[in-house]
């Protein structure tokens, strides 16, 4: 059974279609889930994501990075199969028209 403590999902560096930063960012991380950034467990698992990711030397800099990054919520599935997320709206359809299989909710924060 999936552990469902906060934070204990694991973020990782956005590879999924369908998602447009609203910023320039240098990157943009994501999990599932309509994660609370102001828990400090959460934000612990992203601050040592984004220093295992070597973006960042500390987790004190990484901390940095949360409070000055953007948090955009939204939706993701799969398409016909696929093995990354597309970003999706709540009813499943994405921006080219296609449904997913099901919509997730799903938190991205973009680093500058």
């Amino acid at each position: 059974m999936r552990d469902s403590r906060a934070g204990q999902a694991l973020w990782q560096v956005w590879s999924g279609n369908g998602y447009t930063a609203s910023t320039s960012p240098l990157v943009v991380f994501g999990t599932e889930g309509d994660v609370d950034l102001e828990n400090e467990v959460v934000r612990r698992a992203l601050a040592s994501a984004i220093q295992r990711e070597g973006i960042v030397f500390t987790l004190g800099n990484g901390f940095r990075s949360i409070d000055d990054g953007n948090i955009v919520k939204g939706y993701v599935g799969f398409v016909d199969g696929d093995l990354e997320f597309t970003k999706c709206d709540e009813s499943g359809e994405t921006e080219y028209g296609d449904q997913v299989e099901v919509a997730v909710p799903y938190t991205w924060i973009e680093l500058s």
